[in-house]
């Protein structure tokens, strides 16, 4: 009578990890909307322009833009990278 008690759970345990398991699905998690913004065209020269002064603004307006623009996308990437070693459970 003794090991007919013991039985009955442990059956009903057994039973238990028999059932389908229920998958789980992970969900990435959502980006920061300024790393989803695309970087701006860069500025073109007026072919009329002839001073260097000029030419040299827009150079510099150019490197201004290309170095926001780097710094953005390095975030994007140390974004992606450290979501990833979580996701992965790194």
């Amino acid at each position: 009578m003794n090991r007919l008690f013991l039985l009955i759970p442990v059956l009903l345990l057994l039973t238990g990890c028999l059932k389908d398991t229920v998958p789980v699905k992970q969900i990435w998690p959502t980006v920061p909307k300024e790393l989803l913004e695309a970087c701006p065209d860069l500025k073109q020269m007026d072919p009329k322009v002839d001073k260097l002064s000029d030419i040299i603004g827009v150079v510099s307006d150019n490197y201004a833009l290309y170095y926001d623009c780097k710094a953005k996308v390095d975030d994007w990437v140390e974004w992606y990278n450290g979501q990833q070693k979580i996701h992965n459970g790194k």
